[in-house]
C-alpha cells in the first residue's frame, strides 16, 4: 500500500472553503498533497491546493471522478452527494468521516435519535414534519425548531416562544428542541484514527451572536467546574466511540444552570470551536484531522497559552467587494493573530476570517479580543 509520504499520494477534501483552507496550511508542513472540489471557481482554497477541481460535491458522477485517483477521500462540509461517497468506500477508497456518519450527521432528526439510542444526554426533542404539525405540542413552547436538513450557520433555526411565533416558523421536516435554561455554551474537540486512539482537546466556551445565531467569540478554556469539564469531555468520546468515526468531531453541548451538560449538535470535521488551536494548542485542529484520517498517531493537544477567537463577520449593510477596516491596527496588539479567508466577496454576517488574541491569562486575551472587534470591520 502506498506511503501518506509518497510523491504520488494524494488526499481528496470535498469542498473548497476556509476550513479547507487551514488545512492546506498544515498539510504543506508534512508534504501531504490536497486535492479539492468545489463549486465556485473563487473559493478560498481554488489558488493554493495541489489541485482544484471547480464542479459541485453534491453532483453524483463529480463526486465518483474527484474520488477515483484519490488515497484518501475526506470532507470539508457535511453537504455532499452522500450516494457518491458510499460507493467511493464501496470501490475501496479510504473515506473518512465515514457515509454512515455523514448519514446520521447531516439530518438532525436522525442525529436527535442517534443521541438518545446511545445514552447521549441531549435535551428533549420532538419531530415535525411540517409546519402543521408544530400545533400538536402547544401545551409545551417554548421551543428550538431546526430544520432537519440544510440549516448551517445560524441558518435554518428558528425560536418558538409562543404559538404567536407560528407565523415565523419553517414548513419544513424539522426537530422541535425544547429550549434549555443553559448557563455556558462549550464545545469539546475529538479525534479518533483507524486504529481506535482517541484524543480530545481542552473545553472551549462559545459566545453567540444572538441575531444570526453564529459563534462570536470562543474563549479558552472554557471558565467551568472540574467535574462538569470531566463530564463534556467523556460524552465526546462516547460520541465519537459509538459513531465509530476515523476523523475529527467537534461536539456542541450545553451546560445548565442545574449543572447538567447536554450534546446541542455535533460536526464531523473541523470546526469553528477549534480555530484557536492553530495558536493555542501543541498540535491544531487541521493536524490532528490529517493525523486521524491518515491512520497516523494523534497529537499532543496540549494547551500552550489562553486564547480567544472573534469571528470577522461581514458588517450589515454592506455587500460587494471586501474591504477591512482596522486591520492593521489590531495587528499592532501583542498576540492578536489575523486569518483570512480570501473571500472577494462580504455580505451581511458572512465569515470573512477570524482573529485569535492570546495572552498569559485569559481575560487579557479577551481584552484584546474585544478590542480587536470594535477596531475591526468587515465592509464592502
Amino acid at each position: 500500500m502506498k506511503s501518506w509520504y509518497s510523491k504520488d499520494f494524494k488526499v481528496g477534501v470535498l469542498g473548497g472553503g476556509q476550513l479547507g483552507r487551514m488545512l492546506m496550511q498544515e498539510a504543506v508542513n508534512y508534504d501531504i498533497k490536497l486535492c479539492m472540489m468545489d463549486k465556485d471557481p473563487s473559493a478560498p482554497c481554488s489558488r493554493f491546493s495541489h489541485e482544484f477541481t471547480n464542479n459541485d460535491i453534491l453532483d453524483y458522477e463529480a463526486v465518483l471522478e474527484f474520488g477515483k485517483d484519490k488515497d484518501v477521500i475526506t470532507v470539508e462540509i457535511e453537504n455532499v452527494n452522500i450516494e457518491a461517497y458510499e460507493e467511493l468506500e464501496r470501490q475501496g477508497k479510504k473515506v473518512f468521516p465515514q457515509p454512515s456518519v455523514l448519514k446520521t450527521v447531516r439530518d438532525k432528526g436522525v442525529q436527535k435519535n442517534f443521541f438518545k439510542e446511545n445514552n447521549l444526554p441531549t435535551p428533549p426533542y420532538y419531530l415535525v414534519e411540517n409546519k402543521a404539525e408544530i400545533s400538536k405540542y402547544e401545551q409545551e413552547f417554548p421551543f428550538m425548531q431546526k430544520m432537519r436538513v440544510g440549516g448551517y450557520d445560524g441558518r435554518g433555526v428558528q425560536a418558538l416562544k409562543t404559538l404567536s411565533d407560528l407565523d415565523k416558523a419553517f414548513d419544513a421536516p424539522s426537530v422541535l428542541e425544547k429550549f434549555v435554561d443553559f448557563e455556558k455554551e462549550i464545545s469539546v474537540i475529538v479525534a479518533r484514527n483507524e486504529n481506535g486512539e482517541i484524543s480530545h482537546f481542552p473545553v472551549v466556551e462559545c459566545q453567540f451572536n444572538p441575531e444570526v445565531n453564529l459563534v462570536e467569540f470562543l474563549f479558552s478554556p472554557a471558565q467551568i467546574s472540574e467535574a462538569i469539564e470531566e463530564d463534556a469531555i467523556s460524552i465526546a468520546r462516547r460520541t465519537i466511540e459509538a459513531l465509530g468515526m476515523v476523523g475529527l468531531l467537534a461536539v456542541e453541548m450545553f451546560v445548565t444552570k442545574d449543572g447538567r451538560v447536554l450534546i446541542n449538535e455535533i460536526a464531523p470535521r473541523p470546526h469553528n470551536s477549534g480555530h484557536h488551536t492553530i495558536e493555542c494548542n501543541v498540535t491544531s485542529q487541521y493536524e490532528q484531522h490529517l493525523r486521524a484520517i491518515l491512520n497516523l498517531p494523534l497529537g499532543s493537544t496540549k494547551m500552550l497559552r489562553p486564547g480567544v477567537m472573534v469571528n470577522l463577520l461581514g458588517e450589515p449593510g454592506y455587500e460587494g467587494n471586501v474591504k477591512y477596516e482596522g486591520l492593521e491596527d489590531a495587528m499592532k496588539i501583542p498576540g492578536v493573530k489575523a486569518h483570512i479567508y480570501g473571500k472577494a466577496q462580504t455580505k451581511p454576517y458572512r465569515k470573512m476570517g477570524h482573529v485569535t488574541a492570546t495572552a498569559p491569562l485569559l481575560q487579557e486575551a479577551v481584552d484584546k479580543a474585544r478590542k480587536v472587534q470594535e477596531i475591526v470591520k468587515v465592509k464592502a
